[in-house]
């Protein structure tokens, strides 16, 4: 029941009662005049009544909509939060990037510092950002994310790419911790004391020394050669070969693959030798060149 009818219902009424007081009161006097009070009462508790139904109606269609807004705006928050975490996982994933490009490329301590906040800053006044500017502004973000993210990668490939080339290219000593005993080139023949061309320089050894690769590649030979003793050459695949003599003992064969800096014989005096020693050959495009040059010549690129 709305409240209009109840309203009319008790118009009607109040119209009955008061035509009744009327012919009442033409006869009785006093009893009209308690009639009529009745009437008042009555009335007033009716449309006291309507009127509390109401607006427990008003109350709960409001509290309906409050309701279903919170819901609403819950929803969108749960959205921009999942968004977010998106955004987020993308942050750190250009954040380990930038941080493995940092040490491959040998840059300075703190000269970017990924984890360091950007200072950032600006003038008022400031205003609210309405969700449509705010989804906009999000959607930007991503994009250059992702922007940044193909350049960082493109980077990377370039950079390992150039780390493998560099590591195959001769750039350390074929024994730690020691000295050259006799330069590449004309010398006096150990031997005969005439004059002989050395075709690679000598490192101080004691037998059992580990010898070590200089750079990546695969073993091309491991055996007995004249004058050298006990030999492993190791072909780099750029045009350069390596070559390691007069060992006491060969700890690679043939196709095998081998990393800079692995151990691949023990030093020794085998072959044409006065004593245990390394002899150390570098090959470039079938011409022997003389070590020196790439000695400690370390990859920018490592770590």
């Amino acid at each position: 029941m709305t409240y209009q009818s109840i309203v009319n219902n008790t118009r009607a009424r109040l119209d009955h009662l008061l035509q009744q007081a009327g012919r009442i009161g033409a006869r009785r006097p006093a009893l009209a005049m308690a009639l009529l009070l009745g009437t008042g009462v009555a009335v007033g508790a009716g449309a006291g009544l309507a009127d509390n139904r109401m607006l427990r109606a008003e109350l709960a269609q409001q509290h309906a909509q409050i309701a279903a807004t919170r819901l609403d705006a819950q929803r969108e928050i749960n959205a921009l939060a999942a968004r977010m975490g998106e955004l987020q996982a993308e942050a750190n994933r250009l954040n380990a990037l930038g941080e493995r490009l940092t040490r491959i490329g040998q840059l300075q301590d703190g000269e970017f510092d990924f984890d360091k906040p950007v200072g950032v800053g600006g003038a008022g006044p400031v205003r609210d950002m309405a969700k449509p500017e705010l989804n906009a502004g999000m959607d930007k973000l991503a994009s250059q994310f992702k922007a940044s993210g193909e350049q960082l990668s493109v980077l990377e490939s370039l950079l390992f790419n150039r780390q493998i080339d560099m590591n195959a290219v001769p750039s350390r000593a074929p024994i730690a911790n020691s000295y050259i005993t006799s330069g590449f080139g004309g010398r006096a023949d150990p031997f005969n004391g005439g004059a002989a061309f050395h075709k690679g320089i000598d490192f101080e050894a004691d037998v059992g020394d580990p010898v070590l690769a200089v750079a990546d590649g695969v073993v091309s030979y491991s055996g007995v050669r004249s004058g050298y003793g006990n030999v492993v050459e190791i072909d780099h695949g750029n045009g350069y070969v390596t070559r390691y003599a007069h060992n006491s003992r060969l700890l690679m064969k043939v196709g095998e693959l081998v990393r800079a800096g692995q151990e691949i014989a023990k030093a020794g005096s085998s072959g044409r030798s006065t004593g245990a020693h390394v002899h150390f050959e570098v090959w470039e495009s079938g011409r022997v060149v003389n070590p020196v040059k790439f000695l400690n010549q370390q990859s920018p690129l490592k770590g």
